[in-house]
């Protein structure tokens, strides 16, 4: 499977750290060296694990909203300004890397300082740090969200505004823990649930009616 990028910044010194351990154990600190490649081949396989970044097929469909993110629908609830806002929860354990939920035009692309609450909680979606994104579509403006965690201190979002996307192409990712959201506009229906399990590009969020 192949890994994100980004991933290369951490699993770089986690290598880094492995060949350490090698020199000093072939200089006969045997245990200490070698408890420090085994540290720093279990950092290689933690971090390469969760910058994993797994192929993903896209319905391609103008009438559907994809996730942008893996992990756990915690909100489906209508937005104050209309449609629908639907929030996938990010654990440490899911894909990391977000993909576009529709196809279109990106017409904002803005960062937002913030806290760093548990990304769970309710008011993470409001106050935590965040990028929106918002593209327009075959159907009007589709709004998302990456929005960091306890944990998530890093954002990554690569659209900049006039960028056309696809539908399930590659955005950017969010580093640990954090959670992301789609917007629905009036005229799409939700098609997931509390609690539901979805996929970065693959699974719909919500359908034309």
């Amino acid at each position: 499977m192949a890994m994100a990028r980004d991933g290369w910044l951490f699993v770089g010194p986690a290598l880094a750290v492995v060949a350490i351990g090698g020199i000093v154990w072939f200089t006969g600190l045997r245990i200490f060296g070698g408890t420090v490649a085994v540290l720093g081949l279990l950092a290689t396989v933690a971090f390469a694990y969760f910058f994993r970044d797994p192929e993903r097929r896209s319905p391609n469909d103008p009438n559907a909203i994809v996730a942008t993110a893996d992990g756990k629908i915690v909100v489906v609830a209508p937005n104050p300004d209309g449609g629908t806002q639907i929030h996938t929860f990010l654990s440490v354990l899911d894909v990391h890397v977000n993909r576009a939920p529709v196809s279109g035009i990106v017409t904002e692309s803005t960062h937002h300082d913030g806290k760093f609450e548990l990304a769970w909680k309710e008011e993470a979606g409001s106050q935590n740090e965040r990028h929106d994104l918002v593209i327009e579509s075959a159907y009007g403006s589709i709004h998302s969200a990456q929005i960091a965690g306890i944990l998530a201190r890093r954002i990554i979002c690569r659209p900049q505004i006039g960028d056309t996307l696809e539908q399930g192409e590659r955005i950017g990712m969010i580093r640990f823990g954090s959670r992301a959201v789609v917007i629905a506009p009036a005229g799409f229906e939700p098609v997931v649930t509390l609690g539901d399990r979805v996929k970065a590009g693959e699974t719909i969020l919500a359908r034309r009616l």
